[in-house]
């Protein structure tokens, strides 16, 4: 249910339901965070890009077929927290992952948008919480992300309207952070976008572990430590020898 590819330091995970317009059944769910996980002990990894098979939908939200068997609160709870712990591995994975919303992202898939670092739109995308259509709340991770990336007053509205907005809608409210153009140039600008995130290694390492402490929580004094283990690690490492000796300074 997802396929991966992988090629200088990129991940490339694709959700592979394009039948059901990427619908996230609670095995494609099982399968992305067995996935993620998987990958996560690999050190050669420098980026993780994920995004849905054909170009209507990223993913189109639960399975509306099996989430209308869930009828007693404590399946929907035991449901709830199984796919947000499927998510924190996203969350949690030791390299930034970039979702590449080839389609729409609605209702739990704006959630799986929401647990990655950072959103590349293509022109035709859009995105909508439309939780709220259904009478309930976002149960994933993704309101929580949600909150935190574009602020309080922001969030409640889109929550609350669970209006869809456009890929140019979705950068200006911060819930994308660029949109590829349309045509040729789209592809050479989302190659371009990964190129520029997978040349250091083990700087991408170091950027990812403070992300997940500003997500997740840390004290001061955990969130320095971990700063400065990084830092003490990058610098060790042959690829920041390399590039000094690249420089001027490196040269003399």
């Amino acid at each position: 249910m997802v396929a991966t590819e992988f090629a200088d330091g990129v991940l490339r995970l694709t959700l592979a339901r394009p039948e059901k317009r990427n619908a996230l059944s609670d095995g494609l769910i099982a399968a992305i965070g067995a996935t993620f996980a998987e990958w996560s002990t690999r050190e050669d990894v420098s980026l993780a890009v994920l995004t849905g098979s054909g170009d209507k939908a990223f993913a189109s939200g639960g399975d509306l077929k099996e989430l209308d068997a869930l009828r007693g609160e404590a399946e929907a709870r035991a449901f709830a927290a199984r796919t947000r712990s499927a998510f924190d591995h996203i969350r949690r994975f030791p390299v930034p992952v970039l979702a590449i919303l080839n389609g729409d992202a609605l209702g739990g898939g704006a959630e799986l948008a929401m647990a990655c670092d950072q959103r590349l739109a293509l022109a035709h995308a859009r995105i909508g919480f439309l939780q709220a259509k259904l009478n309930i709340a976002t149960a994933w991770g993704g309101g929580t992300d949600l909150f935190t990336l574009v602020g309080p007053s922001r969030a409640v509205r889109i929550l609350a309207t669970a209006r869809i907005f456009s890929a140019i809608e979705a950068e200006r409210l911060g819930l994308v952070d660029a949109v590829a153009p349309t045509g040729e140039q789209g592809a050479e600008f989302v190659a371009s976008y990964i190129g520029e995130m997978t040349q250091r290694p083990q700087v991408m390492r170091a950027i990812k572990s403070l992300a997940i402490m500003h997500r997740f929580g840390g004290s001061a004094e955990e969130r320095a430590s971990r700063e400065g283990a990084r830092f003490a690690a990058a610098w060790v490492h042959d690829d920041h020898w390399a590039a000094v000796a690249k420089t001027a300074f490196g040269r003399r």
